[in-house]
């Protein structure tokens, strides 16, 4: 059983718990502790066998020994994604540093006038005229009602 633990102990620490189920069997459970604060989680996924004592005698090195060549591949492929992962990241802000740096900067073009400016010399107040049928947008006095043209008694 230890044999076959030896290459997962070589990175991490592995909490072996044994209990009672009941008068004839037995739980054995392999966990493996965090090796590294952001380590995936999957790497700390605990073994668990019940069985009676003859039968794990018999079978744990070789569930165990399964166990840890399973720990390893994911271990491996976890840390290969993760390469590949930064890689593509690398390599993609290089592609923007590159596209940045072959990028001209714009010519410098007369400067546009702004959507909005104040005119330069100051205009004459509009006088409000009641008698036009205007009204201006300070006026005081309240316009006249526009006629209306009604057809068999209905105003339109």
């Amino acid at each position: 059983m230890f044999v076959e633990l030896m290459p997962l102990l070589a990175g991490r620490t592995e909490l072996i718990t044994v209990a009672k189920v009941d008068d004839h069997t037995l739980r054995v459970n392999v966990i493996p502790a965090q090796a590294k604060a952001n380590e995936n989680p999957a790497l700390t996924t605990p073994l668990t066998c019940t069985g009676l004592p003859e039968e794990l005698d018999a079978q744990l090195g070789k569930h165990l020994a399964g166990y840890v060549q399973t720990h390893q591949q994911a271990a491996n492929t976890l840390a290969e994604a993760k390469a590949i992962m930064e890689a593509a990241a690398k390599a993609a802000q290089e592609e923007a540093k590159r596209k940045r740096a072959t990028q001209k900067p714009p010519a410098s073009a007369p400067t546009a006038e702004p959507a909005f400016s104040a005119p330069s010399t100051p205009r004459e107040p509009v006088p409000s005229s009641a008698s036009s049928g205007t009204i201006g947008l300070f006026s005081t006095s309240t316009p006249e009602p526009a006629p209306t043209q009604s057809k068999g008694g209905l105003a339109l």
